[in-house]
């Protein structure tokens, strides 16, 4: 199955792609910039904001995996017209399915970045076409990235009410290809890391893998959408879960880092290394953040 990947350059992007490849289906990447084809991925230029590129695109593929997303500062220009703009030649060019990445709660705290999930998941659900929506909860690399922000500081603010269900990108991946190989499931399916921890615990051990010391100063962040995830409207039960926790990301034990395939080496380098950067890749500020929490300020 030749299957196009919108997003390809993100972090979840980055490891869809092997997963898929590994599933024996033909990969077609879109990216905002001009890229040579690399092993079996054929990459192809196009912008899901203006819409250039993206017939061409679409053509001739089976399945969609949208995985591009506007990020926190990105007003939702690629998660609702983007995919608006998708979903319409997808169904001119006779695309069978879509599979739709997500976040765990969309549905129930429509905030901030949610509202323009959720937007984008009605617009999926009601294009015609053969779907799946896959609701995923924060990714590791993504929180690991956020919390390097405030390495600098003396002092981190730390909400102890908030609880966190972290997953692991490369099990998400591997849970998305094996959804496009079954088709479409025409329903919202939810994926969360193996356990959820509060704010505490996910800093705490944070500081221990980074070799920082520093004080926490209990705060309680403000807004609706910390707000609806205190209340637990952000983790779900829904099986089955991620593997890898937050503890074995940062902390990973000896035999898991001498594993030497793919999977194992995206485990373990860091999202900030060069392995993991794609080379000043405006995607990255549109597409490739993968994120849906705003930054947390003192109350």
């Amino acid at each position: 199955m030749r299957i196009l990947v919108t997003g390809a350059t993100g972090t979840l992007g980055g490891a869809v792609i092997p997963a898929l490849l590994k599933a024996g289906h033909e990969v077609r990447a879109l990216s905002r910039t001009k890229r040579n084809g690399r092993g079996n991925v054929e990459w192809m230029w196009g912008d899901l904001v203006s819409g250039n590129g993206v017939r061409e695109a679409v053509d001739g593929v089976d399945a969609i995996a949208h995985l591009a997303t506007s990020g926190r500062k990105g007003r939702g220009a690629v998660d609702v017209p983007g995919t608006r703009t998708l979903l319409t030649l997808a169904r001119a060019a006779g695309v069978s399915h879509v599979l739709f990445t997500s976040m765990v709660g969309a549905d129930r705290a429509a905030h901030g970045h949610l509202r323009h999930k959720l937007a984008a998941e009605r617009l999926v659900t009601e294009s015609g076409l053969g779907w799946t929506i896959l609701r995923a909860t924060p990714f590791h690399q993504w929180l690991h990235a956020r919390l390097g922000e405030f390495a600098a500081l003396p002092v981190l603010p730390v909400d102890r009410s908030l609880p966190w269900q972290p997953v692991h990108t490369g099990e998400v991946a591997t849970r998305a290809a094996a959804l496009l190989s079954a088709g479409p499931a025409g329903r919202e399916i939810e994926f969360g890391g193996p356990h959820v921890i509060n704010t505490e615990e996910l800093v705490r051990t944070w500081l221990r893998a980074a070799g920082l010391r520093r004080a926490c100063l209990f705060v309680r962040y403000p807004g609706r959408l910390y707000a609806a995830q205190r209340a637990g409207d952000l983790t779900t039960d829904a099986v089955p879960k991620g593997e890898i926790t937050w503890y074995d990301y940062l902390l990973p034990p000896p035999a898991m880092s001498d594993e030497s395939d793919d999977f194992a080496s995206e485990h373990t380098a860091s999202p900030t290394s060069p392995a993991n950067q794609p080379e000043c890749d405006p995607d990255l500020h549109v597409y490739g953040g993968d994120e849906g929490y705003e930054r947390p300020t003192r109350g």
